[in-house]
């Protein structure tokens, strides 16, 4: 099955599950779905790479900014994290060997502003927020101009069923027994019955899509988990419920694509051959 009409399938069932559910948390979700579908798929079907770097750029720009009101960076570490960020994908489209080596460097140069302006009380916070949001962020984008077109097109819309997989198998399996045990303390709602569930509906999205891989399969679930338990620790330090509040359903675009974050590194490490990078 393609991409565009496995997308249009799943909108299709979404949509009806969600008018006979008739929650508006739901509906808002389907809604941004519906618009952020083409939004995302668009530039890697059509523009292939070229269009993953634009698109990791435009993604990057915005959750650094939702990233850096979380950690409470001040102006200047902001504006350096957002072009960090948003150079790491016309590097891993251009010249992936030498990414290995940039992150590193980008990494250590987000010091700078605190260096500059001799901050011994929170530059070492600063610097090293600074540091993970462009590994976290500007290095899992990345993967969006390093993954072949229709591997990331894949994983993106593996992850985004795992989510909804995730969610039913929490009310399915998640409310007695084994499945019912949370994942962390972090977010006691998250269960082992809704990794289950996530990992059912990534492999259903791979085996339509063509993709019958079980390291992809691993790197869509395990980064669902880990990208959402990561963020969900720093909303919690931030005490925050969402990185943002203009994503209908979802908070911010940080909520959004947390797991991609997790999901798409992994997925290059298990498909592109070593030494590739």
């Amino acid at each position: 099955m393609d991409p565009v009409t496995l997308t249009l399938g799943a909108l299709g069932i979404g949509g009806a599950a969600v008018g006979a559910a008739r929650r508006a948390e739901l509906t808002a979700r389907w809604r941004t779905w519906l618009v952020a579908a083409p939004l995302v798929l668009g530039p890697l079907l059509v523009g292939g790479q070229v269009g993953g770097a634009v698109l990791a750029a435009a993604l990057g720009a915005v959750a650094a900014v939702e990233f850096a009101h979380l950690a409470a960076l001040p102006r200047a570490d902001t504006v350096g994290l957002v072009l960090r960020i948003v150079g790491v994908p016309g590097v891993a489209l251009l010249r992936p060997d030498l990414l290995g080596l940039l992150l590193p460097v980008l990494a250590v140069s987000a010091a700078l502003p605190a260096l500059l302006a001799g901050d011994t009380a929170t530059g070492g916070r600063r610097a090293a927020y600074g540091t993970f949001g462009t590994l976290w962020i500007g290095g899992g984008l990345a993967g969006l101009a390093v993954l072949e077109p229709g591997v990331a097109v894949a994983v993106c819309l593996a992850v985004a069923v795992a989510d909804v997989g995730a969610w039913c198998g929490g009310r399915l399996l998640g409310r007695r027994g084994p499945g019912a045990r949370p994942l962390s303390p972090l977010s006691p709602s998250k269960t082992w019955g809704g990794v289950v569930g996530a990992m059912l509906a990534a492999a259903a999205v791979l085996l339509a899509l063509g993709r019958p891989s079980f390291g992809l399969l691993v790197a869509v679930v395990a980064g669902g988990v880990l990208g959402d338990l990561l963020e969900s620790m720093l909303k919690r330090e931030a005490g925050c419920k969402d990185a943002g509040s203009w994503l209908p359903g979802f908070g911010g675009l940080l909520d959004r694509v947390d797991s991609l974050l997790v999901a798409l590194p992994l997925a290059v490490l298990v498909t592109l051959p070593a030494g590739s990078w």
